[in-house]
């Protein structure tokens, strides 16, 4: 398996953050982590990494529904706005316990969601969402 160049966790639960983090590291799947607590915090990485694209511009977006401040939706509204190059790129997955229909709803408005990943992340749905996105298998052993 070749590591995806960069993943970007949104979530304003840190412990949430620290066990995505963990997992990830220990199976290997990113050469790099980012880590943004809202929506607003995600769009300044994004900036940062991507305009221009930078080897470290996310290809996996895991992206939480409910946060302060800029929730999952209204960054996706935003998100929406980014040159269409960068939103092509980059595969965003909704990583949630539970979804409000109205926020389904919307998030199928928007046409930018590749999927929906329920908590926890655990090694199998990791596994599920590269092969599916990626076309890669996590390492054996």
């Amino acid at each position: 398996m070749t590591p995806l160049p960069c993943i970007l966790l949104i979530d304003d639960d840190q412990t949430n953050n620290f066990l995505n983090q963990n997992l990830l590291n220990r199976l290997g799947v990113a050469e790099r982590l980012l880590v943004a607590l809202d929506g607003q915090e995600a769009l300044a990485q994004l900036r940062e990494h991507c305009a221009p694209p930078t080897p470290t511009c996310p290809t996996l977006i895991l992206l939480d529904v409910n946060m302060p401040g800029m929730n999952g939706v209204q960054f996706l509204e935003a998100y929406q706005h980014l040159p269409l190059a960068r939103q092509r790129t980059i595969v965003i997955l909704m990583l949630t316990t539970s979804l409000h229909p109205r926020d389904v709803e919307r998030v199928e408005q928007l046409n930018l969601v590749n999927g929906f990943v329920s908590k926890p992340l655990t090694a199998q749905k990791v596994a599920e969402l590269l092969h599916t996105y990626f076309g890669q298998a996590l390492p054996s052993g």
